[in-house]
């Protein structure tokens, strides 16, 4: 069904229906005519055609968050849930978008001919070629920039550091570093361990070590059982997900937590609070980053400067019983 279809029921004008339907501003349309329109658009079926909105008033109203190929955890699922909250009340919708190091499909850029397309990484040169040959100026993070070292972002450092400060504020010498055993996740488990090492050595404890935890095998208790043998005290887990493996693994072992080990996760996890024991972490304004998401999207629309720099993220430590 077409605004046509519309018209040619009511016995109207197309121009009309195009106005009551577009909402056009100055136009001398009696309310009665404009609540027939709208009633028999309903009636029909009328749907407005996206592409043909789209090209006439120059916007797709679509931004399009490339994903690096991590898996979507607590804190990015609320990221990306914040931001399309905050971007549909400004009339867009959010799309997002998982980036493969081998595409095999055209990439949904070309496809949905976005507003706006924003990654969490910088792009690589290939990626910023296809989106300057479909005609996408508004790319971020900002190409013609410097990028910023994500590594050594506050996103990275703020929350290791907690999780070390934490550790040795109550005592403990020697601690080790848990992570997942999950190779997407490599580039940022190797960026949060360099800030471990480093905290742990300004802080005067003994070198970290580190070990990969499956969720699904027995190398939780394996780290265990090395980790009690080398005096480890205290553990820094990436997530919460691997801190409640490690913990787990010490009930099996009938290792006291925290009074033999104590385990300290991340991101906060809304069941980390009824896991038993509960598990310390580190909660993120996990709101506030999605709202900073949205809030760069629309700049980019309205060919506003965004920050170069992730916004200092507010972090806190939350203490249970696993420390």
């Amino acid at each position: 069904m077409t605004a046509a279809d519309v018209a040619r029921s009511l016995g109207i004008s197309r121009a009309t229906v195009g106005f009551v339907l577009n909402n056009t501003r100055g136009q001398t349309i009696s309310e009665g005519t404009r609540q027939r329109v709208f009633a028999e658009a309903e009636r029909l079926g009328y749907r407005p055609h996206s592409a043909a909105q789209a090209l006439a008033r120059g916007r797709s109203k679509i931004i399009l968050l490339a994903l690096p190929d991590w898996p979507v955890e607590h804190t990015l699922g609320q990221h990306i849930a914040e931001a399309s909250r905050v971007l549909e009340e400004a009339g867009y919708s959010l799309v997002t978008y998982t980036l493969h190091e081998s595409e095999t499909v055209r990439p949904l850029w070309e496809v949905l001919d976005p507003d706006v397309v924003m990654g969490l990484l910088p792009f690589s040169e290939r990626d910023l070629t296809s989106m300057r040959a479909s005609g996408i100026s508004a790319i971020i993070p900002d190409p013609s920039s410097e990028p910023a070292s994500w590594e050594t972002g506050p996103s990275i450092i703020a929350g290791p550091e907690l999780q070390v400060q934490h550790l040795a504020g109550l005592g403990h010498r020697r601690v080790a570093f848990a992570a997942p055993d999950d190779a997407r996740l490599a580039r940022i488990i190797e960026a949060r361990f360099a800030v471990v090492k480093d905290c742990a050595a300004k802080l005067g404890l003994t070198a970290p070590g580190h070990r990969y935890i499956s969720l699904h095998d027995s190398s939780a208790q394996l780290a265990l059982k090395e980790w009690l043998a080398a005096g480890i005290t205290g553990v820094v887990a990436y997530n919460d997900e691997t801190a409640a493996a490690v913990v787990a693994a010490a009930i099996r072992e009938n290792v006291a937590v925290p009074g033999d080990l104590a385990v300290v996760g991340h991101d906060d996890n809304p069941w980390a609070e009824l896991f038993v024991p509960s598990l310390s972490s580190i909660r993120f304004d996990i709101e506030g980053l999605g709202r900073q998401i949205a809030m760069n999207a629309l700049a980019a629309v309205d060919g506003r400067v965004t920050p170069a720099e992730d916004p200092t993220p507010i972090a806190t430590l939350v203490r249970r019983e696993s420390t």
